[in-house]
């Protein structure tokens, strides 16, 4: 069977991020890391190929230097069954990053993350158009999502 994996290229940090990524999301972990022998220019001792896993989905990773870095028309979706949830996420994802509107974010090595509560998927797929329209106006004045005022929104209030 064909397997489709997502393969991310870091400047110099792979091991740093893939080792804080696997700590922070559950149902995660390092599964290989090899790293560039000496004598290559630039990369001796960084990561040449590894392979993790977060929430049970498998990446690749290397280091490769500076010349693709990340932007945001690729992000990692974490599906969050509550503000806590979205907090903690949050707190560490932004930490050395940079919040981004509507629950997304930057990390410390450039890759986007939306940090996204399932109540908020249901606000704006509801079946009345108001309470929908509602619910994306608040989340578009936002930048971590607050589930609450999203409801508060929905509701009219």
């Amino acid at each position: 069977m064909t397997e489709v994996t997502p393969f991310l290229w870091f400047d110099s940090d792979a091991e740093e991020a893939i080792r804080f990524y696997t700590a922070l999301i559950p149902d995660s972990g390092v599964l290989s890391v090899s790293h560039y022998p000496d004598g290559v220019p630039n990369m001796s001792g960084k990561v040449m190929h590894a392979t993790f896993r977060l929430a049970g989905r498998e990446y690749f990773a290397m280091d490769a230097g500076p010349q693709f870095p990340f932007t945001e028309a690729i992000s990692l979706y974490v599906s969050c069954v509550d503000q806590q949830e979205v907090d903690r996420y949050w707190a560490a994802l932004t930490d050395g990053g940079e919040e981004q509107p509507c629950g997304w974010l930057k990390d410390r090595w450039g890759l986007s993350w939306q940090i996204i509560p399932d109540r908020l998927i249901e606000l704006i797929r509801d079946p009345d158009p108001e309470r929908s329209h509602r619910a994306v106006q608040a989340m578009l004045q936002m930048r971590k999502i607050d589930i609450a005022a999203v409801e508060a929104a929905a509701e009219g209030a």
